[in-house]
């Protein structure tokens, strides 16, 4: 029988960062992230990663509701590789977001990857699994010691280009920036600027000649003004002929493809959701226009890097959360490597799984792990998928896998949580 999907299991996990990152617009501090576990009925687990930036996710209990009364009717049952490749207009009160959109992209592109026992770029296409990464602090709030100390540490590490934050009001405190991180990593580097839309079309422009005379040429300057400012975009693309305009990551397909189609962008960004990562790739293959891949969940975004055309780099910005995964992803060399594994190749680690946590928030560190947490954590795992019994509203047979007829019917108010090792 062909390969559908049995169940599904979310997890949450909330923690502080280990330095503050941002831009010019933003200040974080924590981290807010959640898992999504797809089964297939041949055994095997796609994953997906769902997060807010500026504020906590909502209550475990909460969010599996959620998921259980909004999204998993149209999962449970039906084939990864048909979702993948179904195509849909929404209209009406279906054009709704969801923070678990690319969570589920992602695992059902995972599932696909291990039912067939590639790993995702080869499931791709690609060939050569590796592709050149460069180092991104997020670093605007860093004291200029920090930004040193940090950008030291990655050319260490073999990193060969470096991408910093801008857009301060004063073009000194910019310029001083570029002058630590040359001082710190050489003339030879490659240098990238990002400016998180700080700017209006003529300041960029303004600051981009500033900054070139003054001895800095940035190879791209990224989200110079806002990201609808089209006719923006594409003045500042012809008047600074000497760097390239990297932009589109916080555009949809349609807003991509007036970017391209305005001459507005030189590198386009894409990352997040995989279907519509591959989607915007192909249409900027159309124009001749090169991708870059920006900060993707544990950089699985190598895989999508290392297959697509004309995608010459990978963002990693050294997020202090790769103790949820099993063997991240490795860089060699200024280079990312994608891993051989099945699917993407990243899974959570046994530290994740006995982390997780409640579904009440207690402040600072991680949520506060279950009892049952000291238990073997492979096993509490399999104790952790949700099955529901509609008639009885309760969860339903230790493995816990939804099955479709249930959840189809089910309204998530009144069914009680089961057992797991969250």
């Amino acid at each position: 029988m062909p390969t559908i999907i049995e169940g599904f299991q979310l997890r949450r996990f909330e923690f502080p960062r280990s330095r503050i990152i941002g831009d010019s617009q933003v200040r974080i501090a924590m981290h807010y992230l959640g898992t999504l576990e797809l089964r297939s009925s041949g055994g095997q687990t796609g994953l997906g990663f769902f997060g807010a930036l500026l504020a906590p996710l909502p209550p475990l209990a909460e969010i599996e509701r959620s998921f259980a009364a909004e999204v998993a009717p149209g999962l449970i049952g039906q084939s990864p590789f048909a979702l993948t490749n179904r195509v849909s207009r929404p209209r009406g009160g279906n054009r709704r977001g969801t923070i678990f959109g690319q969570a589920v992209n992602q695992a059902l592109w995972d599932l696909q990857g291990k039912e067939l026992g590639l790993p995702f770029y080869r499931l791709l296409g690609g060939r050569a699994g590796r592709v050149r990464a460069y180092a991104s602090g997020l670093d605007f709030h860093l004291s200029d010691d920090d930004f040193r100390a940090f950008f030291a540490e990655a050319a260490r590490r073999g990193f060969t280009a470096f991408k910093i934050k801008v857009g301060h009001p004063d073009l000194a405190w910019d310029l001083r920036r570029l002058a630590i991180l040359v001082e710190t990593v050489g003339r030879d580097a490659t240098v990238m600027v990002d400016a998180n839309e700080a700017w209006t079309p003529k300041e960029a422009i303004r600051r981009l000649h500033a900054y070139r005379d003054a001895g800095y040429t940035p190879y791209w300057i990224e989200d110079p003004c806002l990201r609808d400012d089209f006719d923006g975009l594409a003045r500042i693309a012809q008047e600074i002929p000497f760097s390239h305009v990297n932009t589109g990551e916080y555009l949809d397909l349609r807003g991509k493809h007036t970017l391209l189609e305005r001459g507005a962008v030189d590198i386009l960004n894409i990352h997040g959701h995989i279907s519509d990562s591959v989607q915007a790739a192909r249409l900027a293959a159309d124009y001749g226009i090169p991708v870059s891949l920006g900060n993707t969940p544990f950089e699985l975004g190598v895989h999508l890097a290392a297959a697509l055309p004309e995608a010459g780099w990978l963002e990693y910005s050294f997020h202090d959360d790769h103790g949820l995964i099993e063997e991240p992803v490795r860089f060699e060399g200024g280079y990312a490597i994608a891993p051989e594994r099945p699917g993407h190749g990243l899974a959570l680690s046994d530290k994740a799984l006995a982390d997780s946590g409640r579904p009440g928030l207690n402040g600072r560190g991680m949520l506060s792990p279950s009892a049952s947490a000291g238990r073997d954590n492979r096993e509490g795992r399999r104790h952790g998928w949700q099955r529901r019994q509609c008639a009885a509203s309760r969860w339903r047979n230790s493995s816990g896998w939804a099955r479709r007829a249930s959840l189809v019917r089910m309204t998530g108010s009144s069914c009680s949580r089961g057992r797991s090792s969250r």
